[in-house]
């Protein structure tokens, strides 16, 4: 299994398995967004991904950079994004976690923001996460 999709699994069941993340959300954390008509805010889908090689002696390293987008439609308030990018932030900042396959060395949350979207309804969350990952 590739690294990027190994740390987006674990991310998302991360996030799933938090008693502070589901209470806000349940269980609504996707990889895209579902259809318009069947969406249920608030919830979390992931944005971009990337990683920079972070390579030292006899070791194949990566630093992942992943983007957490978090949803709310509380009547233009932006309290629930709020307290969800609050959530998503102690569940994975500095987070005792593992992957099956590669090596989590460590993962930090290294900027969260929020601000009304521009369609006027929404509020949107930007929830930004660093992995550092030794490659198997």
């Amino acid at each position: 299994m590739s690294a990027t999709k190994e740390v987006r699994q674990l991310v998302e069941a991360t996030l799933k398995a938090d008693a502070g993340v589901s209470a806000l959300v349940s269980d609504r954390v996707y990889p895209k967004p579902p259809p318009a008509a069947v969406r249920t805010y608030p919830d979390i889908t992931f944005g971009p991904v990337d990683f920079t090689p972070d390579d030292a002696e006899c070791i194949t390293g990566r630093s992942h950079t992943l983007q957490l987008d978090c949803w709310s439609r509380e009547h233009g308030k932006q309290d629930q994004c709020s307290d969800l990018v609050d959530a998503v932030k102690s569940a994975l900042h500095e987070a005792d976690l593992t992957l099956a396959v590669n090596a989590l060395v460590q993962i930090r949350v290294v900027l969260v923001r929020v601000f009304d979207d521009p369609d006027g309804l929404t509020t949107h969350g930007v929830v930004q996460v660093t992995a550092d990952i030794e490659e198997a």
